[in-house]
């Protein structure tokens, strides 16, 4: 069902950027932006409660002006996502875990307003390549893990899956100035696939990531 969500995404931006205006000059902007972002996992069927897990994420920025009113944004950022777990029975116990992503969101543009001020809206899939991690465990965790049950969030990285895709929406505002366009956009980001392994066998049936995202992007006008 995710799969066949994710194909008909693609489908309609495909459509939706061939319906250019042949009147309109086309405007290519690149940039560089970043921002803070809060995630966690949802895992299944397992229950783990979780805090928000507070990142940052980054990178390189370019955006096509097709038509009025439309193009597109691709992005390649450096992204810590993790999850953060809440103890509700111990509270000396601790676990923390940051994911480092490179990610590639390529999604539809679409603007209105102002000429100098612009509400601005963003859609589409992305990707991303898990590169790193770092975790935290305190140590009255360390020493209950043993007989744990429930440790099958703790794997190593070499178990988990490092191929990310999903899809990525949000709003904002463009400010057009002089020394350059910024974009300021709040996102959310949908994860489709799982980052643990979900056969049969294995424990979880859906570990995928829920992220929100508050980014600024700072665009210079190419053509």
């Amino acid at each position: 069902m995710r799969n066949r969500l994710f194909i008909t995404l693609l489908l309609i931006l495909s459509v939706l950027q061939v319906k250019a205006q042949r009147d309109f000059k086309p405007e290519l902007y690149v940039g560089i932006g970043g921002g803070p972002l809060l995630s966690t996992v949802d895992f299944a069927p397992q229950k783990v409660f979780q805090d928000m897990h507070l990142g940052y994420y980054g990178g390189v920025a370019a955006k096509y002006i097709a038509q009025e009113h439309m193009g597109i944004v691709a992005e390649v950022n450096f992204a810590q996502r993790g999850w953060k777990e809440k103890f509700r029975d111990n509270p000396d116990f601790a676990y923390m875990r940051t994911l480092n992503y490179v990610e590639i969101p390529f999604m539809t543009h679409v603007y209105a307003g102002k000429k100098n001020m612009r509400f601005i809206f963003n859609v589409g899939p992305q990707i991303g390549v898990l590169l790193s991690d770092n975790a935290s465990m305190s140590e009255a965790l360390v020493g209950n893990l043993g007989d744990a049950t429930d440790k099958n969030q703790y794997l190593s990285i070499d178990s988990l899956t490092r191929f990310d895709y999903g899809l990525a929406g949000g709003f904002g505002l463009e400010l057009k100035t002089k020394a350059g366009d910024f974009d300021l956009e709040g996102r959310y980001y949908y994860g489709l696939a799982d980052l643990f392994p979900n056969r049969r066998s294995d424990y979880f049936a859906r570990s995928a990531h829920r992220i929100f995202e508050a980014k600024l992007t700072y665009y210079i006008k190419m053509k």
